[in-house]
């Protein structure tokens, strides 16, 4: 468990540092990374917790591309789209495009091979992916629960999901842990692998069923801990409710059923609160 946690914390480390240098850019020392390079060149990272992207022309000036809304309320203005038409010379439509990673990489590779008949394009981005945090509740619903005490739970998920606006098919990995009730001396931590279906899907929020198809626990019962590889097919529903460009209030009902393992006799309580973002 523990060279698994760890060999999943290598590799996300290794890729946020990969690429990555220091500008100065409207007195801010900033660390990014390169995305696409030609006519345009593409910079982004995560900073204080936020998607932030540039655009490099070629004289090596450094454009931020932001969308806020005026006064802190109301409507997003877009402004990055009115640098993209300013940048393209109003030759490259931008009313499709989002401030996220893979629609601003579509938009400046197309752009980047119409003013250079030698660009290679870079491989175009078929997935999108997002982040959520999340906490909750839970009586452990598959586990020996005489007293049916409920525990804290909380936990982290990458999904990956189809490159276009409203996706509905995703994958996901996450990692959670349930703690300890003073009455309930049992503790646990997972990672999942699994697959989600939004079964009704509009633009401003979906509802989802969950398939946790495979799962690693570490359980700590009595100061006595195990390690258990299950495929277990625990079913479960959600919604993301969109709050913002990139962002989402998510609502999960988890472990409702499963196929491979029985339900201890306690009605199923595992219900999560979280915050997602688009990557």
């Amino acid at each position: 468990m523990k060279n698994l946690l760890f060999l999943v914390c290598f590799v996300a480390f290794s890729y946020s540092a990969l690429a990555q240098k220091t500008y100065t850019i409207n007195n801010e020392t900033l660390e990014l990374k390169t995305e696409v390079e030609g006519t345009l060149d593409l910079l982004w990272n995560i900073i204080d917790g936020k998607f932030r992207y540039f655009v490099r022309v070629e004289n090596g000036e450094i454009l931020e591309l932001k969308n806020t809304k005026k006064n802190g309320k109301g409507r997003y203005q877009s402004e990055y789209k009115s640098v993209l038409s300013t940048l393209t010379n109003n030759s490259a439509p931008t009313k499709k495009v989002d401030l996220t990673l893979s629609s601003l990489k579509s938009f400046i590779d197309s752009y980047n091979g119409s003013q250079d008949s030698t660009y290679a394009k870079s491989e175009r981005t078929k997935l999108q992916s997002r982040l959520g945090l999340f906490g909750g509740l839970t009586n452990n619903p598959f586990v020996e629960n005489i007293d049916n005490k409920s525990t804290p739970f909380f936990g982290l998920e990458f999904e990956v999901f189809e490159a276009n606006r409203m996706p509905r098919h995703a994958g996901f990995l996450s990692l959670r842990h349930a703690v300890k009730h003073s009455d309930f001396d049992y503790a646990a931590t997972q990672i999942a692998i699994g697959y989600r279906y939004r079964f009704i899907n509009q633009p401003g929020f979906n509802i989802y069923g969950n398939l946790k198809f495979v799962t690693v626990t570490r359980t700590v019962v009595l100061d006595e801990s195990s390690t258990a590889f299950d495929a277990p097919l625990i079913f479960g529903l959600g919604s993301d409710i969109k709050i913002g460009e990139n962002s989402f209030i998510t609502l999960a009902y988890n472990e409702l059923f499963a196929i491979f393992i029985d339900n201890q006799g306690n009605f199923p309580i595992d219900f999560a609160v979280g915050y997602k973002i688009n990557l």
